[in-house]
C-alpha cells in the first residue's frame, strides 16, 4: 500500500495536484488582496476602468475589426448601468411578500436609503472584468466576424436612448435619485440665544 503512494507522487499523482492547487490558491489570494486594497479608492478604481475601455477602443480603432466584440461589451455595460441605477426592491414590482427596506411611494411616508440592484464595486469589477475578456477575445481572429459597424452603432444608440428614457420615466414615477450629489444635505443646526 504504501508503495503504491509513492509511485502516484513520483508519477504526478496526488502530490503534483497539491502543488497546482496551491499555486491556484496562492494567485486567489493575492488577487483578492489587491481587490481589499483598491476597494476604498473610487475614484483610482474608476479610472482604472476607464483607462482599460479606452484601450480596447484603441484595440478596436487600430485593429479596424472586433465589432461584434464591441457591440456585445457595449450591451452588457448599458445592463450593468441600469442595474446601477435600479433600486433592489423595485416599487414596480408588487409583490407581496418582499423582504427589506423599499423605496417610500408617498410624501408622507418614511425616509428609506436607496440600495442599489447593483452595488458601486461590483458595478465596476464587472465593467474591469468584462472589459478585459473583451480585449483578450480581440486577440483571436475568429471573433472578428465581418458586419457593417455602422448599423451596429445606430441600433446601440437607438437601445441606449430607449432604455435611458424608461429608466428615467421610472425614476420620475417613483420619486428616487440614484445618485447623492443632488440630493439635499440635513445638518444640525444650533441656533445662538
Amino acid at each position: 500500500m504504501e508503495g503504491t503512494m509513492m509511485q502516484d507522487e513520483d508519477l504526478g499523482g496526488p502530490g503534483r495536484r497539491n502543488v497546482f492547487s496551491k499555486t491556484l490558491s496562492r494567485i486567489s489570494q493575492v488577487y483578492q488582496s489587491w481587490l481589499d486594497q483598491l476597494t476604498p479608492h473610487v475614484i483610482l478604481r474608476w479610472a482604472i476602468a476607464i483607462f482599460l475601455v479606452i484601450m480596447f477602443i484603441v484595440r478596436i480603432l487600430v485593429a479596424q475589426g472586433w465589432y461584434i466584440i464591441t457591440y456585445a461589451l457595449g450591451i452588457y455595460h448599458l445592463n450593468l448601468f441600469i442595474a446601477f441605477l435600479t433600486p433592489k426592491n423595485d416599487p414596480a414590482m408588487d409583490f407581496d411578500d418582499t423582504d427589506g427596506p423599499q423605496l417610500p411611494t408617498r410624501s408622507n411616508e418614511e425616509f428609506r436609503p436607496f440600495i442599489r440592484r447593483l452595488p458601486e464595486f461590483k458595478f465596476w469589477y464587472s465593467v474591469c472584468k468584462s472589459t478585459v475578456i473583451s480585449f483578450i477575445c480581440t486577440l483571436f481572429d475568429f471573433f472578428n466576424i465581418p458586419v457593417f459597424w455602422p448599423i451596429l452603432v445606430m441600433y446601440f444608440i437607438t437601445l441606449m436612448c430607449i432604455t435611458m428614457r424608461r429608466q428615467i420615466k421610472h425614476m420620475i414615477k417613483y420619486r428616487y435619485l440614484p445618485f447623492t450629489h443632488g440630493k439635499p444635505k440635513y445638518q444640525n443646526h444650533i441656533d445662538a440665544k
